[in-house]
Formats: structure tokens, sequence, C-alpha cells
């Protein structure tokens, strides 16, 4: 007997359910709510038994097929999964059982990679199916932009803008960007990202912008979500001793998709110890876990992990819905959610640019290991939890930092640092000497508006 299509419901709970394709393709709910499973799928001890077999694209669609139940030929979904993951997942072991998860190795080397792969391959998939074309609107703070614009770079149906705060960026993540051309149009914004993200929901709801077609390739983008559980249940079973075995993550969030993607992996079924939650100073997140009470940070906090300089995390709406509460776009917690739960799972850490800074340094100096920005934020936050709960700092713990960009994306902050030019992956060769072509907007919704309607239309 079929087993029943999986549906996806609003986080403002005023929006129809849909499949996943009409969550993927829509990208945000009518209601400006984020699409999120109607459960969770779980994966019982024989499957996690079976997938510590596997390799990475395997397991990628064994995930992935419960999400999509009846949506998707298995034989369509494995080939997908194998074409997006054809690079490695390196697991770098550091001390006793810390180990950092360098998820820098892909296309555009950023952990966006591993979700705007299988991201752009099922939009495909979809639209090629129903003849359809689609323009992709996407904010980032940083690898997002990169990731989308590669994933969906040449594709016929497809359109994409990606807007970016322009002070905001490395050199090398804009030119990652707006190198490309053709189908690609990067627009560097006047303001933070928490700017670009607001001109791209209120598009999604203008009425005056419907014949555009318009979908989100954000991690407020379902496809793009569910993806990034893939490497938490991968990682977990590569390192475990014993079936029972907990596991601490430390992630470095900024939007908070990275970390509901291992939440994700947790209720289906994942054993996880706590996950830390290490941001940058923009630290709204780790003051709630801590007093109960959330106050988004107007403008964000500009710091060196410049992409974890968000003032409210779309994704965190997905989190208070996973813990039973409900809160609107504005970050307005309409119900509260189980914050004893959220309390007993999460760990809010927030680290300085100095102690940052430190970080790169003695992670090099003590263990030989090279951070960036973001990953020394997450390795600093184990660090720190450790201090918070000294328990789980014996050397049996297992426990792994997230480094989620290549460190050759900010030279100048290892330069400083550590006074090395780290060396560039392959995928960035050549990368300075490309041309660029972006437009720079100021921070006006209107004028955004009239871009988008001057510029494209239905048929692209």
């Amino acid at each position: 007997m079929a087993k029943a299509p999986l549906l996806y419901y609003s986080t403002n709970l005023k929006s129809p359910v849909v499949s996943f394709k009409e969550a993927l393709l829509k990208g945000l709910a009518p209601d400006g709510g984020l699409y999120m499973p109607e459960r969770i799928p779980t994966l019982s001890t024989n499957e996690l038994n079976d997938m510590a077999r596997l390799e990475y694209a395997e397991v990628a669609f064994t995930i992935m097929r419960k999400f999509l139940t009846g949506e998707i030929d298995d034989t369509e979904l494995s080939l997908m999964a194998k074409d997006a993951y054809n690079f490695e997942i390196p697991i770098e072991p550091v001390y006793d059982r810390k180990f950092i998860l360098r998820l820098d190795q892909g296309p555009t080397a950023s952990f966006k990679d591993f979700a705007a792969r299988m991201m752009g391959r099922l939009m495909q998939y979809f639209l090629h199916k129903e003849n359809r074309n689609m323009l992709i609107l996407t904010a980032t703070s940083g690898d997002t932009g990169s990731a989308i614009a590669n994933a969906f770079y040449g594709l016929e149906n497809i359109k994409v803008v990606v807007l970016f705060p322009e002070k905001e960026v490395t050199e090398r993540q804009r030119k990652q960007m707006t190198t490309l051309g053709r189908n690609i149009q990067i627009i560097g914004i006047e303001g933070k990202f928490d700017d670009c993200q607001a001109m791209v929901k209120k598009a999604f709801s203008d009425p005056d912008l419907t014949m555009l077609n318009l979908s989100s390739a954000n991690s407020i983008n379902i496809g793009r979500l569910i993806p990034q559980s893939f490497y938490y249940v991968y990682t977990y079973l590569k390192l475990r001793q014993q079936e029972n075995d907990k596991i601490i993550f430390s992630v470095p969030s900024g939007n908070f998709g990275n970390l509901m993607g291992g939440l994700l992996a947790f209720h289906m079924g994942i054993p996880v110890e706590k996950f830390v939650v290490s941001t940058n100073e923009n630290d709204e997140v780790p003051v709630y876990l801590q007093t109960g009470l959330y106050h988004t940070i107007v403008p964000s906090k500009d710091c060196i992990s410049s992409a974890m300089n968000v003032g409210h995390p779309s994704n965190l709406a997905r989190i208070i819905a996973l813990y039973g509460g409900v809160m609107n776009e504005k970050g307005i917690i309409v119900k509260e959610p189980d914050i004893r739960k959220l309390r007993n799972d999460l760990a809010g850490v927030s680290i300085s640019d100095e102690f940052t800074k430190a970080t790169i340094k003695s992670a090099y100096q003590q263990h030989g290991i090279l951070l960036e920005p973001h990953g020394a934020v997450a390795w600093a936050g184990l660090h720190e939890y450790f201090k918070i709960s000294p328990k789980s700092a014996h050397a049996s713990q297992l426990s792994v930092s997230l480094e989620t960009a290549h460190p050759a994306k900010f030279p100048a902050e290892i330069l400083e640092t550590l006074g090395i030019d780290p060396p560039l992956p392959e995928s960035m060769k050549g990368l300075d000497e490309k041309n660029e072509s972006w437009i720079s907007m100021k921070n006006d919704y209107t004028a955004f508006k009239e871009y988008l309607s001057n510029s494209y239309n239905h048929k692209y």
C-alpha cells in the first residue's frame, strides 16, 4: 500500500497545506509564513545501521525520499543526489573525539552548496515536467548567493536575482556571484542583510509581481532546508562508536537554516546530546534562550563572520514551530513554544570578533587547523559550552564543530591574524582575475520593484 504524500503547512497557520512540489516552487507561503512538514519522518535503528555503510549521495537519497513520498520516482531522485554530491566531505579529527566537519569542498567552497545543488535539481525537475519558467529571488549575507548562482547557472527556464549588502561581503564572496552572467543578476544593496531579506519577502507578497512567477532559494525555502539535514545524519553515522552514542554539534548560526537542518536530523532520530547555537555579536537567540524574551537587533551588528550578521533570523519561526509555538514574520511570538524543551536541546553562545580572531590563532597554533571566522565562532562556541557544562568536555564525548566556508574566502582576516595567505581551493582559482557585472541599488523597495517589473516578465 502506497504511503500518503507528506504535506507542508505554513508557520503562520493561515494558508492551506501543500505538497512538497508546491512548497518548493512557492518558496514562501501566501500568508508570509515558512513551510514545515506536517510530520517529520523518522529513521529506525535498522535504517540508521544500514545507512552507516552508505556514501553521502546514498544517505541524501534515503532521507530525501521520505520527504517526497510519491512525488518523484526513486530512480530519478537517486540520480539527482549522485549528480549533486560529487565532492568530498572531510571530517577532520582535532583531539580526543572532537572533530571539524569541513563543509567547504563544494563548487563554491561553502556549506550552502549542499542545499543549493539539490534544490536546483529538484526545481528543474518539476519545472521541466510542467513546462514552466521561474524567477528566483534570494538574499545573501555571503555564501548563499554564490551557491545559488552556481547551482542555477545556465538553466534555461530559471532566472536568478540575488541581493547582497554591498559593504558586508568579502571581495571573493562577491566575485563568486558577479562573474557568472547569463541567467544570473546580482544586486548590491546599500544596507544590511536584513534589508535585503525584507525586500525579497515583500516582493513575494506583492500582487503587482504575481506575473513574474517568483520563488526563493534562501533557507526560507523548504527545498533548501531539508538537504541541510543530510550532513548531520552522515557525520553522526561515520563517527559513532555504538548505537546509543550521543553527539554534540556546534553550529555557526546566522539565519538559522543550518541549525534547523540539524534539528530535522535530530527529530528524525539522530541521538544529539546538545546543539550549541554559536552566534557572533548578533546574539538575539542566545539572549532569548537565556531570558525567554525575544528582541530583534536592528540594524544588525557588523561582525567579521559576515554571513551571520542577522538581527532577526527567518528560520527561527520554524524552530519556534517545531517546539509548539508560533512566531510571525516580524519576530513577534504569537504563541510561546516549550521553552524548557528548547533549553534542553539548545545552548546559545555569543562570540565577539576579538574572541573569534583569538580562536583562529589558537586553533592554528595548538592544533594546526585553519579556520575562517564562521568556523571559528563554532569552535569557540563549543569550548564555551564545555565551560558551562564541564561534564560534556570529557574525552569520550563525541563533538563536532561545523566549518561552513573555506578560509580562502576570508584572506584579509587570515592574513591579519596568522600572517599567512590561505591556499585557494580548485573552485576559486582564477577568480580574482575575472570581470564582474552587478548593479548597485539603494535600500528602497519601490526602486527594486520597478527594476523587476521593467527587467522581467513571465515569458523571460
